[in-house]
């Protein structure tokens, strides 16, 4: 019954001595427009791990799948690698019928340069896959606070109205995931947080216009 708050205290404590070692990479981006509450950002391609967390709350999978990424850059791999901590780490919802509108989500770690093209193998009982997030455009709202279950249903739907007034209003990319949140900071910052939810946009169709 104790396990998963010591598991919580683990992971903590273990956030806590990466981030102070800074966390000095992160995934490279153009910020082609920006309205008053949100910006719109040109990701480049770029290799994730990968964490898939079948809970209802966005916050316990977070963790979960945090938990198991941080084995990995612990060394937990074929290679006995250590790997530099980045920043943010991306919890992405899967649409599913949940109260929080998801029954899965995936928890994604930035891979530095170094391992970019080649990352290395992750132990099979953590099961990890590595991602690469080709080339694409997200629409980005920031705030601030812990992001709690609540908050990020909140902040999410906020973007969701800010996007209905704009010009991609109807430019939401088709993907597995209804929205991300980047966390950029660690547990025990309790000023100053920051936090973004991410929405995948098709702006293509706007390439020729001024604003880009």
């Amino acid at each position: 019954m104790a396990k998963a708050p010591r598991l919580k205290i683990t992971v903590i404590n273990l956030l806590c001595l990466v981030v102070l070692c800074g966390a000095t990479e992160s995934p490279q981006y153009e910020v082609v427009h920006a309205e008053s509450d949100f910006e719109l950002r040109h990701y480049r391609d770029a290799t994730w791990m990968s964490a898939t967390v079948n809970d209802l709350s966005f916050q316990k999978a977070t963790l979960f799948g945090f938990h198991r990424l941080f084995q990995f850059i612990q060394g937990a791999n074929l290679n006995y690698s250590r790997v530099a901590m980045t920043s943010p780490v991306v919890t992405s919802l899967v649409p599913g019928a949940g109260p929080l509108h998801s029954s899965a989500y995936v928890v994604r770690f930035y891979l530095p340069a170094k391992f970019q093209d080649s990352p290395p193998t992750p132990l099979p009982e953590l099961n990890l896959k590595p991602y690469a997030w080709d080339s694409h455009h997200v629409a980005v709202r920031k705030f601030s606070g812990f992001a709690t279950d609540d908050i990020v249903v909140k902040e999410a739907a906020k973007l969701a109205t800010s996007l209905s007034l704009s010009p991609w209003a109807n430019a939401t990319s088709a993907t597995h995931y209804s929205y991300s949140i980047a966390q950029y900071d660690p547990p025990f910052r309790f000023f100053g947080r920051t936090n973004e939810v991410w929405v995948d946009v098709d702006a293509s169709r706007f390439a020729g216009k001024a604003s880009f």
